[in-house]
């Protein structure tokens, strides 16, 4: 449990629970009011685009470290 306090999120791992948070959250409030629905599925997808260019850039990364040793 004390684990926890020492472990940190990468930017990323943020981005993708506020993502998961949002998308639920709209999901719930779908039924009762649709554009406020529309509202928070919006604030998510912005959310993902952010994930998207991360995960892209990792990958960038990823590839010339592998070219550079």
């Amino acid at each position: 449990m004390m684990l926890n306090w020492f472990k940190h999120k990468t930017e990323l791992q943020k981005l993708q629970h506020s993502y998961c948070k949002l998308i639920k959250c709209s999901y719930e409030i779908a039924l009762k009011d649709r554009e406020k629905s529309e509202q928070i599925r919006k604030e998510a997808d912005k959310i993902l685009l952010r994930i998207r260019e991360l995960e892209d850039k990792t990958k960038i990364e990823d590839k010339s470290s592998l070219h550079i040793n």
